[in-house]
This record gives C-alpha cells, sequence and structure tokens, in this order.
C-alpha cells in the first residue's frame, strides 16, 4: 500500500485499492477542499470495487494563487486525510488515495489540454465557485466582454480561463475522433449543469463554430445537488488535526458527517457506479436542489452578516445563542417552507431539524467568514428566487430584509459590534459597484448587483422594513436589532 505521509496511529481507515492500479477517467477543475471532501470522497470509497479502477481523478488547478496547495498535493502524491466530524462527537479518518494526478496551469498547461482530451477521461467536473460560471445576473447571458474570456475567444492555443481550456481539450476530443464527454457542475448552483451548459455553450459559439456542432451532440451537461459542510483549513486546523489523528498531513480536509449527492443520470460517455456508496440518480434534481438551496445555503448566507456583525466568529457558537438560532428557524419555516416543494420521500420538517444540528456541529466549528464570502454571487442564487415570489403577495419581509440590511452594513462600514475592523471577501466586487455601498441613501443598495432588477425598492412595504432596519442598524448595532425582532 502506498503510504505519502506519515501516520504512526492506527485510527486512519486506508482504502483496500492499490493507486497503481488505477486509471485516471475524471478530470476535476477546482480541487478546493469541498471537492476534497465530497467527490473524492465518494469516489475513494468507490474504487474499492475492482471493476471501478478506471475512474481515478486528476485535480487540475488554474490560478496563480493555487501553488501552495498544488506544491503541497504533490509532495504527498495527491493523497490526504478526510477527518469526518460526526455530531455525537465521534470521528473518522480516511485516508483519500482516488486523486491519482494534480496539474498546475501555471507549470503545465499542455499536460491538462492533452488530458481532457485523452479518450480515457470520460467526464470533467467542475468546482469553480457560483461566479465561476461568467453570467450576468440579469440577464443570464455569458459576458463576452470579460477580459480573460475575451482572449481567450481569440487565442485558442494559449487558453487562461476555464472555458478556454475546456473548449481546446474539446476541440482535440473533436479532431481525433475519440468520442464524447461529459462536464458535470458540482457547484452550489440551481440547475447547475444548466448554468455550465449555458456557459460554456455560448463560449463555444463565439470561438469556434464547428466545436460548438460537435459539442450539441457529443456533450453532456447534467444537473446535480451537492451537500455537505465542509470549513476552510487554517494553519492551526492542521495541527489539530495532526495531533488528534497522529498524522502528518500538510493538506488535511475536515467535514461534517453528513453528505448527499443527486445527479440526473445523463452521461455521454458512461459514469462511476457511484450509487454503490449512496449517490442517488435521478431524471430530475430540480425539488433537492430547490430544497437545498433555499434550505440550508440560503439560511447559511442570511445568517452569516448578523452573526458575524454580533461578533461571532464560528458558526456553531452563533447557532447555540437563542437569538441566531431563533432568528434561522424562523427564516426556514415562515420565508422558505411554504415556497419548497419536499422531494419524493422527504420528511421536510426532519430536513429542517437536521440542519440545524448540522449548523451547530461543534465538532466541524465551521467558519462565519466562509459563509460571508463572495455573497455578491450567493444572493442571486440562494435567496431571490423566493424573495421574488414573496413580493407578489402579502408577506412578512422581516427577516429578509433584515439580512439584507446586515449585508450592507457589512459591507459599507467594515466595523463589527464591538468595534472590530475586518476586511469584506468578495472577489468579484469593482468599482462599478461601490456607488451602490457607499451611498447615504439605502434605497441605493437595492440596485446593487445581486439585487438589481427585482423591484425591491419598488415593492413600498420591503424597502420600508430596509430602510428601517439600515437605520436601526447602524444606531443600535445588529444584535440589538436581531433581539428586538424575536
Amino acid at each position: 500500500m502506498l503510504q505519502t505521509f506519515e501516520s504512526s496511529g492506527n485510527n486512519v481507515i486506508v482504502p483496500s485499492y492499490h493507486r497503481q492500479n488505477i486509471n485516471i477517467g475524471i478530470v476535476h477543475i477546482g480541487v478546493g477542499n469541498f471537492h476534497r471532501a465530497h467527490q473524492q470522497y465518494y469516489t475513494n470509497l468507490l474504487l474499492n470495487d475492482a471493476d471501478q479502477h478506471h475512474w481515478g481523478i486528476c485535480g487540475v488547478a488554474l490560478l496563480p494563487g493555487d501553488e501552495k496547495l498544488v506544491r503541497n498535493l504533490k509532495s504527498q502524491k495527491g493523497t490526504y486525510t478526510l477527518t469526518v466530524c460526526g455530531r455525537d462527537g465521534r470521528n473518522e479518518v480516511h485516508q483519500i488515495n482516488s486523486l491519482v494526478e494534480v496539474l498546475w496551469a501555471m507549470e503545465d498547461s499542455e499536460a491538462i489540454l492533452e488530458k481532457i482530451a485523452a479518450a480515457e477521461t470520460k467526464i470533467i467536473t467542475l468546482t469553480i465557485t457560483e461566479g465561476g460560471y461568467n453570467l450576468d445576473n440579469l440577464t443570464g447571458e455569458f459576458q463576452i466582454d470579460d477580459l480573460a474570456v475575451a482572449a481567450d475567444i481569440k487565442s485558442v492555443n494559449a487558453p487562461k480561463t476555464v472555458f478556454g481550456y475546456v473548449a481546446e481539450g474539446l476541440r482535440r476530443r473533436m479532431h481525433s475522433g475519440v468520442g464524447g464527454i461529459t462536464i458535470l457542475s458540482c457547484d452550489n448552483l440551481q440547475h447547475n449543469g444548466d448554468t455550465a451548459k449555458r456557459a460554456f455553450t455560448q463560449f463555444f459559439e463565439e470561438q469556434d463554430k464547428e466545436l460548438s456542432v460537435w459539442a450539441k451532440e457529443n456533450v453532456t451537461f447534467p444537473n446535480s445537488m451537492v451537500d455537505r459542510i465542509t470549513p476552510a483549513t487554517r494553519v492551526e486546523d492542521i495541527v489539530r488535526l495532526n495531533e488528534k489523528n497522529a498524522t502528518d498531513d500538510i493538506v488535511p480536509v475536515y467535514c461534517e458527517d453528513f453528505i448527499q449527492w443527486v445527479v440526473e443520470d445523463d452521461f455521454a460517455a458512461g459514469r462511476p457506479a457511484w450509487e454503490r456508496i449512496g449517490v442517488e440518480f435521478t431524471d430530475d434534481v430540480t425539488s433537492f436542489e430547490h430544497m437545498k438551496l433555499s434550505l440550508l445555503n440560503a439560511s447559511h448566507s442570511l445568517l452569516s452578516y448578523p452573526a458575524f456583525l454580533s461578533g461571532f466568529r464560528k458558526v456553531d457558537e452563533a447557532m447555540h445563542d437563542p437569538e441566531i438560532h431563533r432568528f434561522v428557524q424562523s427564516f426556514m419555516d415562515k420565508d422558505i417552507t411554504p415556497y419548497v416543494p419536499a422531494p419524493p420521500n422527504t420528511d421536510l420538517s426532519a430536513y429542517k431539524t437536521i440542519l440545524l444540528e448540522r449548523f451547530a456541529n461543534s465538532t466541524v466549528s465551521d467558519q462565519v467568514s466562509r459563509l460571508c464570502f463572495d455573497g455578491m454571487s450567493k444572493f442571486p442564487i440562494y435567496l431571490m428566487p423566493n424573495l421574488i415570489e414573496m413580493l407578489s403577495g402579502e408577506n412578512d419581509f422581516s427577516r429578509i430584509a433584515f439580512g439584507l440590511a446586515s449585508y450592507r452594513h457589512y459591507l459599507k462600514y467594515k466595523k463589527d459590534d464591538n468595534g472590530e475592523a475586518y476586511d469584506i471577501a468578495e472577489p468579484w466586487l469593482t468599482v462599478n459597484d461601490l456607488p451602490f455601498i457607499e451611498s447615504e441613501d439605502p434605497l441605493q443598495f437595492l440596485q446593487f448587483k445581486p439585487f438589481a432588477g427585482a423591484g425591491l425598492a419598488n415593492n413600498k412595504k420591503f424597502a420600508d422594513q430596509f430602510v428601517h432596519y439600515c437605520e436601526s442598524i447602524k444606531e443600535h448595532g445588529v444584535y440589538a436589532v436581531l433581539k428586538s425582532m424575536n
């Protein structure tokens, strides 16, 4: 058994397969913590079956900032530990060996293109974040005027973006005749496969009409719903995990014990038998993704800014606060449940109860700052669809108006209730967005990109509540206003 990091304990669950017998069938773009706790976890379990050895994963990193992760993974030949943190306080530690190869665009872009083009590669999977699909929030159209994208449209041989890499890899497949492939998004987006299809198809059409025609016949984009809370791994976490697990792993990951993956069964060139280890295949993921995005992800986004501004830095600590717990539960029960049909054989009340337990899981102890990250991309996906539906009726907007007012305060003032300064985490924020945030008129914020086009400022009831909460938070602090609501 190939062991690439030191373990002096016997508590690490090591897979039974030998890595030298594993062939690569999947190229994954975006080798972050969630991917390594979710898709890699499932695949690592599946590779124990001898007839699945052709589904190893090649991880691809495209960004200059990925260098440290790539170097560390390569130093361990792609292996790492995954600590699964039980809600009962008992953990499982898995050695993950399914990441057979790691490639970095800054180091060997040609190897990435050849891997996508290889006949053995049947699936490209993606975790490129909600904002990585380069779609306009208002129109849903692919933004071809993005500088990096525009450069890739003109230069087929030296790609920089995920779209350029995939297009050139597929072009080589087309010319060599090796057959079709599946592009499977694993990002938290409603109809993520449809989103990926729209983005990549529009890029293909702009860059190469022949490729566009070929892709329509040879590339599938299944929708999927993914779920597993996976915090960022900080330096202190690395020390803690290695001490607890008796390991010497420089790239460990930890996550909750809950996991779910629901996938539409539409694969152009075959797929792993993931159903053997708990993945659910279906003809339509709509009800599953609506439930998950509207309850888990929307609740995460709505609680993140009030919790952070109240001084909480850990999600479990925030959820053990009675005011925040009531706020989140009320949002789930009153603002989401009436609009979310439960998937088949799903008890929505039980699902919400488990969600609250997951949020409060102290063995995971997720970072509130991680939930605050990239609100610009998250609000349009997680919160706005339900809110737009609510606007047509006589509804109580107080919790959502308060959440948006907290988000504005987070972006505008950059100090929490305790006077502690922080840096905001909005990678897609531009100078053109700043006037909507910096304006002293709160209603201008409702024209900010994540909310533009929804008509929030024109709904008097919502607008009045929003302005009230903006002013109250500024005067009294977030937590005091939250307490007055419950």
